[in-house]
């Protein structure tokens, strides 16, 4: 049978499953099945999520789960996080509960312009095209003032355009750059809608537009969070030794790409979490903040920690454009009920609360590190995956869990204790 079609976005939702699992499945009732087990029986809900994208077949769930106890300049929350990787809830649930009792967290908006861009190519003279911009720049704002009335009225709009001669990176190469407040809003289609009008008004036979696109790089959409203690109350024992290791591996997360990496991914891990969970655009804010990450020409840490005086004090300060109003915030159940959980905080607020998740992760995960190792507290939560992956009974899974209560956890190890159960049985 053949494995090309045409015509597949037309199919209806059975005819594509009907297609997929003849084609691709030696037992196409069994691919029909998985599919359809994950179909929503709220008929709503189901037709809702089926027009988020195109050919859409079935639903891939994600947990959803809680993380309590985070006090951010004094207000409490419970903080949602959509992650599959074990460990990543509990350790922020840890870290919340652990900074709630010395202070909690501390955050603040430094700035929220966003940039987009009109890029184009011109071949004549420099000054006559900076002449030609400035009779043009009011007419710019003008062409845009209907597209941008709204967002006025709520205190956004476009902050300011400059030319920008980029032919010492691309030949011919200019652009047009423009900075907007979106406010409360993440703002893509409304940079992209603004940019357009822009770019009409200012191309001519002697100006090529390439494209008007909006930047995911938004180094003034940025936001600090922090943590600070006296060293003695860090650690339980040995706590000069512990936070010196601390604020260590966080130098060398600065001095070393390759340990930078898995540290700002640990980073992610809270911030991604909490970003899926309020409907927000994981994939732009990942380009946008290791981009950051690479600012000074080498890919660095997104946080630090210092210890001055007796007091450690450990942050993170990181780009993040979000909205809390429109798109998907507004569409699917569940972020609305994210935004809710958090008290339907406006677009600088959730800022402040996903800086401090990723600290937070952060925090756990630099603690482990320079403790205990990173594994002994992350195999303990992968133990329950291995048991399922094995078929274990309810009975089966308690007697292991209790038997790695004091042990090592390694997939080897709990399929050898699984085998010997069985056996003995």
């Amino acid at each position: 049978m053949s494995k090309t079609v045409s015509g597949f976005s037309k199919f209806s939702k059975e005819e594509k499953i009907d297609w997929i699992a003849k084609s691709f499945f030696d037992d196409s009732e069994k691919a029909k099945e998985v599919l359809k087990q994950y179909w929503n029986t709220n008929k709503y809900l189901q037709d809702l999520h089926d027009d988020f994208i195109e050919n859409t077949v079935s639903n891939f769930y994600l947990p959803y789960a809680i993380a309590p106890n985070f006090k951010i300049n004094g207000k409490d929350y419970a903080v949602p996080m959509v992650i599959e990787e074990s460990s990543v809830v509990a350790a922020a649930s840890l870290v919340a509960k652990f900074w709630s009792t010395r202070g909690g967290f501390k955050a603040a908006v430094i700035s929220t312009t966003k940039i987009g861009q009109v890029h184009f190519m011109y071949q004549g003279d420099y000054e006559a095209l900076q002449r030609y911009f400035e009779s043009k720049k009011q007419h710019l704002f003008e062409t845009t003032s209907e597209i941008t009335k709204n967002m006025r009225k709520r205190g956004g709009g476009i902050l300011n355009i400059e030319l920008r001669d980029k032919t010492s990176e691309l030949e011919n190469y200019y652009q047009l750059h423009v900075t907007f407040e979106t406010v409360d809003s993440m703002g893509a289609n409304f940079i992209n809608t603004c940019l357009e009008a822009i770019a009409n008004e200012f191309k001519k036979d002697d100006i090529q537009v390439v494209m008007s696109i909006l930047s995911n790089y938004v180094p003034e959409c940025l936001v600090r969070a922090e943590v600070s203690c006296n060293v003695n109350n860090l650690y339980a024992e040995d706590a000069e030794k512990y936070t010196q290791k601390f604020v260590q591996a966080v130098q060398i997360a600065n001095a070393e790409p390759h340990r930078a990496v898995t540290h700002n991914k640990g980073i992610m891990n809270g911030v991604d979490a909490v970003v899926l969970a309020t409907g927000n655009d994981f994939r732009a804010v990942e380009a946008g903040v290791h981009a950051y990450a690479s600012k000074s020409g080498v890919y660095k840490s997104l946080t630090n920690a210092t210890v001055e005086n007796g007091v450690f004090k450990f942050w993170i300060e990181i780009p993040l454009a979000l909205g809390t109003v429109g798109g998907l915030t507004s569409l699917h159940p569940l972020s609305k009920f994210s935004l809710g959980l958090l008290g339907n905080p406006s677009a600088k607020e959730l800022m402040q609360v996903i800086a401090v998740a990723g600290l937070a992760q952060n925090f756990a995960a630099l603690r482990a590190l320079t403790t205990t190792g990173i594994q002994h507290g992350h195999m303990k939560m992968h133990l329950t995956n291995i048991i399922k992956q094995l078929g274990a009974s309810e009975e089966e899974k308690q007697f292991l869990i209790n038997y790695f209560e004091n042990k090592t956890v390694t997939h080897n190890a709990v399929v050898e204790a699984y085998n010997k159960l069985v056996q003995d049985k």
